[in-house]
Parts: C-alpha cells; sequence; structure tokens
C-alpha cells in the first residue's frame, strides 16, 4: 500500500509549520520543496528537495512527483492544475482546496490578471494572510490526510 505524502511548493509558502504539525501528527512524509536551502525541521519525515533555479524547476519536481497519494501544498493555480491531472489532492496555503471543478475558472483569472498586469494596469494582489487563513488551513489538510488514509 502506498502512503500519503505531503508536496510542498515552499518558497513562499506561510504554513510550513502547520504542515509540519500535521504530518507529525498523522506520520505522514513532507517533501519540502524550493529552489534555494530553507531551514526544516531535523525530522525523518521531512525532506528537503532544492532543486535548480530554473524557471519553475520545483514546479516541474513536484508535478512529476504528484499522484493519487499526494497533498500538494501551493498557492501557483498552474502547478495545481497539473498536480490535479495527476490525481493529487491540491490545497491553497489559504485551506482552499483546489478541484477540478475550480481550476478552470483560476486559470482564467490568473491568464486575465497577468494581461492586465502586461498591460500596466495597477492592480492588488491576494488579501493579506491572516489568522482565519491559517486556522483553515489546518482543518483542511487534516480532513484531506483522514480522506486519503481511507482510500
Amino acid at each position: 500500500m502506498t502512503t500519503a505524502t505531503i508536496l510542498v511548493d515552499a518558497d513562499a509558502c506561510p504554513v510550513k509549520d502547520e504542515i509540519y504539525r500535521v504530518a507529525w501528527r498523522h506520520e505522514v512524509a513532507v517533501k519540502v520543496v524550493s529552489n534555494s536551502r530553507l531551514r526544516v525541521p531535523n525530522h525523518p519525515l521531512i525532506e528537503r528537495i532544492v532543486v535548480s533555479d530554473g524557471f519553475d524547476a520545483a514546479d516541474d519536481w513536484i508535478a512529476d512527483a504528484a499522484d493519487a497519494q499526494s497533498i500538494v501544498v501551493t498557492a501557483d493555480i498552474l502547478l495545481a492544475d497539473r498536480a490535479l491531472k495527476a490525481g493529487a489532492t491540491v490545497l491553497g496555503p489559504n485551506g482552499k482546496p483546489f478541484t477540478m471543478a475550480s481550476i478552470g475558472p483560476a486559470i482564467a483569472t490568473h491568464a486575465i490578471m497577468a494581461d492586465l498586469r502586461a498591460g500596466g494596469d495597477q492592480i492588488g494582489g491576494p488579501p493579506p494572510f491572516s489568522k482565519a487563513d491559517r486556522s483553515q488551513f489546518l482543518q483542511v489538510l487534516d480532513s484531506a490526510l483522514v480522506r486519503l488514509k481511507r482510500r
């Protein structure tokens, strides 16, 4: 039986500590993927993966590793799409799950916003990360792990 693994798009992930706590409680491996060396706990369940600084190198590594037993944590919509197509459960750091039903509109919005930025429009980014986002993430990650273990 394959066990669950949490794959973290780590360079700008605000919930790494929360991921570690939930992973330890569920005894699930975590692969922290980044373009630079990040501090991670010295723990047998936590593995640091440092990829090249090439464009999308971390995304490519995560997308290649993702499968039906993976939970991918990312704010990157295009990586979320790739991970969903690989069968992974995908969560944003704010706890919002990406699904096959939600990814299409998210990609479309991403493309529109990129076009606006390229045209010089001044548009705001996402809302500031909050305590409620952190709490929501913890609940959603815990639930996702429970679901994966029941499969």
